[in-house]
């Protein structure tokens, strides 16, 4: 029976119980109702029509010792999913399209490339590689090939819309023609007529070079051979991005920017790392690269050379192909500056993802680096290699660890030649 109090006429009154609450417990909202006759007590508020109820009360927290039972260690903490803004509840980032990349300057080493003392191991072990170090006779057909194959589109090209023509030169005219750049590497390491034929490689070379529509040959041989001799070298290697690249292509969507003006990066670069005389081969090469490019517009107007350029371009910017020019030395693995690729790709790009085995062994043809790796694969199988160059470029773009400054530097002193 509930408690209560005499009322006027000396019966008893009976009240129901009342909720009682120690002052410093009230709930915000309640408030002392004072009665006649009988100290002040607390009430909950009723709800409003139409307005939801409290909450029920929850179940008692446990003791922590009780989450714990006897002689067990506590459960690990369950893996918290990131949240859509790009942030975890537990304050671990994720990669968004404004996030910065983690580095801030270059993986400095104080050793020697890896590639010279494992030529020197493989030819004391296997001295029959030096059988391979002889010319390709395929490679000059290849090129003509090639280059027959873009004059013919050249043609086809001149009455297509416009943007029938850059797909078609992104589709089809920039994998001819990065694969015309990369037989134009090849002969640079004289691997066409061999080394007693300089001038012969040098020719192929500028006849390759003219579907790419701008000269471009002869200023890639005078770098390339800085790029094996020093490699990640300071202020020599011009393969090695700027540190203004650095800096400023550190998000998603400056490296994404990055890898579509590659082209441009790669021709401007040398003029700023490591500046050199114009040699006269270079003047030969633009000239005859004009005099083609007057001769394609004059047969069949300008959608021809836009054909070439484009081809050039895109081909050369975010293409799949061009994944190979991030997986060939970008530090995807610290401790590793120099990667192969295994993959189809190959048979259209001369081989050069065999890119460790090309390092290790210049003069070797593209054609021959798949012999290297089946002679000697206890010094390549075991190498961290890539399995798709579009994977490269995605990892590159959205990976914090990934960007301009993802690549191994030193200090080289110059030899005495002033190469």
């Amino acid at each position: 029976m509930a408690r209560g109090h005499l009322g006027p006429a000396g019966e008893p009154h009976f009240q129901p119980r009342q909720l009682r609450f120690p002052k410093r417990q009230l709930p915000a909202g309640v408030w002392r109702a004072p009665g006649p006759g009988r100290p002040s007590q607390p009430e909950v508020p009723r709800p409003k029509p139409g307005a939801p109820g409290p909450a029920p009360p929850g179940p008692r927290p446990r003791p922590a010792t009780a989450l714990i039972r006897a002689g067990s260690a506590p459960r690990p903490p369950r893996q918290v999913q990131q949240s859509r803004a790009g942030r975890a509840p537990d304050g671990a980032s994720r990669p968004t399209m404004g996030n910065s990349a983690s580095r801030n300057d270059f993986e400095w080493v104080y050793t020697d490339q890896p590639h010279t003392q494992r030529r020197k191991e493989i030819l004391a072990k296997y001295p029959a590689i030096k059988a391979l170090m002889r010319p390709d006779p395929r490679l000059k057909w290849a090129v003509l090939v090639l280059v027959l194959v873009q004059m013919l589109a050249c043609w086809l090209v001149r009455g297509l819309a416009w943007r029938w023509l850059l797909f078609w030169a992104y589709a089809f005219g920039g994998c001819v023609n990065h694969s015309l750049t990369l037989a134009i590497h090849d002969i640079s390491h004289n691997a066409a007529f061999g080394t007693g034929c300089a001038a012969r490689n040098r020719w192929l070379a500028v006849f390759a070079n003219l579907p790419v529509g701008v000269p471009y040959a002869a200023s890639f041989k005078k770098y390339h051979v800085d790029h094996h001799r020093y490699l990640g070298g300071d202020g020599l290697d011009v393969d090695v991005p700027t540190r203004l690249e650095g800096w400023f292509f550190c998000t998603p969507a400056r490296k994404l920017l990055w890898l579509v003006l590659q082209p441009f990066f790669y021709s401007l670069r040398p003029l700023c790392v490591h500046p050199k005389a114009v040699t006269r081969m270079e003047v030969l090469n633009t000239l005859v690269q004009l005099a083609a490019d007057l001769a394609i517009f004059a047969l069949w107007g300008l959608k021809p050379v836009v054909y070439l350029l484009a081809s050039s371009f895109l081909g050369l910017g975010l293409h799949p192909i061009s994944g190979h020019f991030v997986a060939e030395h970008y530090m995807f693995l610290k401790g590793h500056e120099t990667y192969s690729y295994y993959g189809p790709l190959n048979w259209i790009t001369f081989n050069v993802g065999y890119h460790v085995e090309h390092h290790d062994f210049p003069s070797i043809p593209g054609y021959n680096l798949p012999l290297v790796r089946k002679i000697a694969p206890e010094y390549y199988d075991h190498l961290p290699q890539h399995h798709s160059w579009v994977k490269v470029l995605w990892d590159f773009v959205f990976e914090d660890s990934l960007g301009p400054y993802a690549r191994v530097k030193r200090v080289y002193r110059l030899a005495k030649d002033g190469l």
